[in-house]
Parts: structure tokens; sequence; C-alpha cells
């Protein structure tokens, strides 16, 4: 008989992740009301905001109705709007608790929500049942779905009605042990533009997780039209976008103009749609330039973006369009150094050739290696940290470009006195094309990073590093 008057309330199960839901329903003579599904008020009580798209109703006849044991590539909320059932969950997601059993009984007043890869299997305890569930997926040919024999001896489910004598599918009689099962692999976290620097960075990060897929612009456009069907997106948990138009100079141009905002804001509008139709935590990275420069002090998460020029001004349109996916982290980093081509490499290769350079004086920052940034990504990412933006550079001194320079010679055994400091506007002077206007303070402030216990580098001990794992005597 159906309880009356509980409180809402999850309980939670041996299994992470399943959890047994008080329900209150209201009674009187004429039957009984419940909210069978109310967002606001059951995201508030623990309850994953996991974005139901699809709402079924399994009505079942007879009593000893036994349907499962499931596993789909969903999540599910499952409820009884009459009748009585015995639920048994096993979970079927790889790691330690593959395996695990839970059962209870479920009323009207009771709900169960099972995690994606959590197999599910009930049996009906009165006639004339009605099973409700809703899921965030739709059903799909290409999906793959994980299944375990309701008799397997190693979960070892007490049916009330004994499995002889209920009324079975033969599909369901026919599945697998569990000793024969592939477990369910957890979603998937895509890395776009792979063969950046950044790229390259995160490559080193998750070269080892194999639930982690790398892609290049050779496999997935930005730009491209098909870009919302260019992968089963309900099968990833993250997408981390490292690909960007970074050509400051060349973003002035016509051509260079549309490019830019192609890549940066509409493919990254793109990607924000699909982050929000399939719950994926979105990580994109930022840059300085969306700040104008003018600042005294080092630029905080929120200090209004006031971009000088076009690449610029994309970078803080795809930053606004990031803000509105549900799980995001924007990532604002500046003056960065990876592998390949590069400012602290030009300037070790200059100071070994004999050249004496001319190096701007009056643009202020920190270093950031991409290693610390693909560090940074991991950690917000594996910790949970609060969604939203996240300055992350090397900590330090502020330098200019000319300080880092003379620091390289140093560090390289040659004289720094042979870096001479010149304006922004001297250094450009002879330069011919159009030339990006650059922040002159692009220093970051790094206090909400270090709030989620993760602490960057010094950068001049990592640009110390660097250069000896450049040297070819090192």
């Amino acid at each position: 008989m159906t309880e009356y008057g509980k409180a809402l309330r999850a309980n939670d199960t041996p299994i992470p992740g399943l959890t047994v839901w008080d329900l209150p329903v209201h009674g009187d003579n004429r039957g009984w009301f419940k909210e069978n599904w109310q967002r606001e008020k059951m995201i508030a009580a623990g309850l994953p905001d996991f974005g139901p798209v699809q709402n079924n109703i399994s009505f079942n006849d007879a009593a000893g109705t036994t349907r499962g044991i499931h596993a789909e590539p969903w999540d599910k909320w499952v409820s009884i709007a009459s009748g009585r059932i015995f639920g048994a969950w096993v979970d079927l997601r790889s790691g330690p608790t593959f395996g695990a059993v839970f059962t209870a009984e479920l009323d009207p007043s009771r709900a169960v929500f099972v995690p994606r890869g959590v197999g599910n299997a009930f049996q009906t305890l009165e006639p004339n049942t009605a099973y409700v569930y809703l899921v965030n997926d739709h059903w799909s040919p290409d999906a793959r779905y994980t299944s375990v024999n309701l008799a397997d001896e190693t979960v070892a489910i007490p049916w009330p009605i004994p499995l002889a004598q209920a009324e079975l599918s033969a599909k369901d009689i026919d599945h697998p042990r569990l000793a024969d099962v592939t477990p369910v692999p957890p979603r998937k976290t895509l890395v776009l533009g792979a063969g950046g620097q950044l790229g390259r960075a995160l490559r080193d990060s998750y070269g080892d997780s194999p639930d982690v897929e790398f892609a290049e612009r050779a496999d997935i456009d930005l730009g491209a039209a098909d870009l919302e069907t260019a992968r089963r997106w309900r099968d990833y948990d993250t997408v981390i976008n490292a690909a960007a138009f970074t050509a400051v100079d060349a973003a002035e141009t016509p051509d260079g103009r549309t490019a830019a905002w192609a890549c940066n804001v509409t493919g990254v509008a793109a990607l924000a749609r699909i982050a929000r139709a399939h719950a994926i935590t979105l990580v994109h990275v930022s840059s300085d330039y969306v700040f104008d420069g003018t600042a005294e002090q080092p630029y905080r998460e929120d200090d209004p973006v006031s971009p000088l020029g076009v690449y610029g001004q994309t970078k803080a349109a795809g930053d606004q369009i990031v803000g509105t996916v549900p799980r995001h982290y924007v990532v604002r980093t500046s003056w960065v150094i990876g592998e390949g081509r590069n400012f602290v490499r030009t300037m070790s290769s200059l100071a070994e050739r004999g050249i004496d350079p001319s190096v701007v004086d009056d643009q202020f920052g920190r270093l950031t290696f991409t290693s610390e940034i693909a560090g940074a990504i991991r950690h917000l990412l594996s910790e949970r940290a609060p969604y939203g933006t996240y300055n992350v550079t090397g900590s330090g001194p502020v330098m200019s470009w000319a300080d880092i320079a003379k620091r390289v010679f140093a560090l390289a055994g040659h004289d720094p006195d042979r870096v001479t400091g010149v304006s922004t506007a001297q250094y450009f002077a002879s330069m011919e094309g159009p030339v990006a206007p650059r922040p002159r303070n692009s220093a970051l402030d790094l206090g909400k990073i270090t709030s989620v216990d993760y602490s960057t580098a010094d950068a001049s001990t990592t640009l110390e590093q660097y250069l000896r794992q450049e040297s070819p005597t090192a």
C-alpha cells in the first residue's frame, strides 16, 4: 500500500550514484497525487540535473512480469504510477564496484535514480503495474547496450517470484552471465585542437587515459556545418577546446577577421549548443587579450572585458557564449610557451647565433607554459571544482618581454645586456601589414585557481627547466 505524507529525501545505496527517493504522495477519498518529477525541488535535494528528454511507461498486466537486467548508455529516473515492483540493480560499470547489487521494493511513494551503466531490472508484485521512467537520451541504433542474465548465480538476485514461474522474454533469458560481460566504460573526454601547442601538452598529460580521445582539425573542424553530428556526443562527458585562431596580427586583415570569428565564435557557439544538449562539461581556453591592459593591477576573472583588437574581441565573445553552458570552465591564460616555435626558443636561438635583439619593454605579464595549463585543466576536472572562469598563468614576478629575453640570454650563458628594450610603437614601426594592438598589462590574478588547491609554478623556475631540457648539452 502506498505510503502517504513522506518528505522528499534521497537515500544512498551501495552502488555509487544510485539513489532511492522518498516521494511526497498526497491522498484522500478520491485517490492520490504526487509530483513525479520536479526539477527544482529534486536538484535542491541532491538529484543530478540529468536533463531528461523522453518519458516512457511500461504497463504490466500480471504479477511476476520480469524485465532486465539492462544497462543503457543514459541516466534513468524510475517511478511507479500504479502497483508495486521488486527492483534490482547491478553495477556494470568498469571499476571497483562492478557486480555490486542493490534491491528494493517500489510503490508510488518511492523512486530511483539509475546512473548510466548500472543495470536495471524489475519484477511486478501486483497486476496492472505501471512502471514509468525518464531518460536523458533517445534510443539510437549506434548505442551499445550491456545486459546480464536475470538468473546469474554471481549477482544472485532474490526474486520474490521464482523466475521459473515468472513472465520473461526470450531475449532476457539469453543474456550473458556476469563473467562474460564487458564492463561499461565511463563517458569519454575529447580534446579538440590536439595538434597545437596546448593540444600536445594535453596529449602528454592524458596520453595514458584510455577514455580520452584527441582530435585535430582534420578530424573535427569547428567551422564545419556537420559539427553537431560529427560524434555521438552523448558518449562524451567532457570536451576540452584547445582549438583557436591565435594569429593576432592576421586577425586584423579581412580574411583573418573572418577566420577568427568563424573559429573563435561561430565554432565555439556550436560547441556550446552541443554541450548544453548533452550535459557535457565544456573546457574553453581564453586569453589576456580580452582586456585592454590599462589596469594597474593583475586582472581578476570578474573584471569587465574591453578587447582592443579583433582577436581579443572574438575571444571575449567566445567566453560569453561558453558561460551559458551549465557545466563549463573558461581557463584564461597569457604569454603561452609550448612545443614548437615560441618566444623563448627564438631568444635562445638569437643568443646562440650572436644576434642582439630589440625587445618590447612596455608590455608586462608572466609566461605560461602549456604543461601548466594542461595541469590546471586536469585538476579542475578531476577535483570537480566549481564551474566558471579561472586565470591560469605562471606565478612569480610580473616581467616585461625584454626582462624575459634578458633572462633567457643569462640562462643560456650569454650577456643579457645584448638585449635592448624598446617601446611597442618602436618595435612595430618598421613592420609591414596590420599590427594588432597589444594590452600593456597582461598580468592575471591567480587567487581563484589557488583557492581550489592548484598552485602554478614560478614562471622563472619553469623557464630555467625548459631551457635546460632544450639545451643539447643538458
